[in-house]
């Protein structure tokens, strides 16, 4: 069964792409290759092609006879979207109507969203259910939630039949190695931790030692990437089985503050992390734990990799065999 991945040489996509492959799926990776990593290529057609041309992307779509498309492609770091709001809000509202466009004039009505625990902003309750208020603290938050709103109007509408993952905090490396974060710039806690830890970062940046937490710093619900990827295979065959159209958190119900990482890196690599303790950085809230229950109930998801040690365990695995230049692992 053909399946659209776009966004599928970037992180979590590839890694979704490696699991459809495993589950027999037929993938075909659309990137444009300035985020994705060819490096992170693990099979499957490969469209070399950019959301925001609409000729291409249509051309794709008449040609591929997909039955599904799974949708990674954004921009993401949420410190940068406060600098630059409407290079956000452009980028990743028009990529996703140039492909909702594609998808209802080539029949494709069924796609999974990647999107993001930031559409709820500051929990009033935790852990977070989807039924939480949705008030997003930043312009990447906002991004995701409209294109949540745009997916409901096309269902009305059009018949589009979609599910919407929110992840909370995606972290690791594929347990067999094969693949792993290559983000430039990096802006993930746990592989700039690991980096300072090979010279290739100064020392390490905490944001933050004053937030309402234990020990002062945020606390985040960490996902094994592989975890998000099974989640994304059973949430499009619910989909290819008739679901309706839902909403999902991708989540654990467990939270690590930034102190607790950094001590689970330094038992697992034997050396120890040196920080520097800064201020904290706009947008950031306090704690993010999601309920896993609707999850649990209607996918059957069970996160199998998503302890903080095998986490830390594969990154560290990861970037310790990648060249200090970038490029694949060794």
């Amino acid at each position: 069964m053909r399946i659209l991945v776009c966004g599928g040489a970037g992180y979590i996509g590839s890694h979704t792409v490696k699991e459809l492959l495993r589950e027999g799926f037929d993938p075909a990776v659309l990137d444009n290759f300035t985020a994705g990593r060819s490096e992170l290529l693990v099979g499957g057609e490969v469209i070399r092609a950019d959301l925001r041309n609409r000729d291409a992307l249509r051309d794709a779509m008449r040609s591929g006879r997909f039955e599904a498309v799974l949708h990674f492609a954004s921009l993401i770091q949420v410190g940068e979207s406060y600098l630059q709001p409407l290079r956000y809000y452009s980028h990743n509202l028009s990529t996703s109507l140039n492909l909702l466009e594609a998808m209802i004039e080539s029949g494709v009505k069924k796609m999974i969203f990647s999107s993001s625990a930031a559409v709820y902003g500051n929990p009033e309750t935790t852990p977070i259910s989807e039924s939480h208020p949705l008030n997003p603290s930043n312009p990447y938050g906002w991004s995701k939630l409209v294109v949540e709103k745009i997916l409901q109007d096309c269902s009305r509408v059009h018949g589009l039949k979609f599910i919407s993952l929110r992840y909370f905090n995606a972290a690791g490396a594929d347990p067999e190695g094969r693949l792993g974060e290559m983000h430039d710039p990096e802006s993930h806690l746990i592989p700039n931790i690991l980096l300072s830890l090979l010279g290739r970062r100064q020392a390490f940046e905490l944001y933050g030692t004053d937030f309402p937490t234990p020990d002062g710093t945020a606390i985040r619900d960490y996902v094994h990437v592989t975890d998000l990827a099974a989640a994304h295979v059973l949430a499009l065959r619910r989909l290819l089985q008739g679901s309706e159209s839902d909403f999902i958190n991708l989540g654990t119900n467990r939270g690590h503050s930034v102190l607790e990482v950094i001590r689970a890196v330094e038992d697992i690599t034997g050396r120890k992390v040196v920080y520097q303790a800064g201020p904290r950085r706009q947008g950031d809230v306090p704690s993010l734990l999601a309920s896993k229950e609707k999850a649990e109930q209607l996918l059957g998801w069970r996160p199998r990799h998503s302890s903080l040690e095998e986490i830390v365990e594969t990154a560290w695995k990861w970037h310790s065999r990648m060249p200090a230049g970038g490029g694949a692992p060794r």
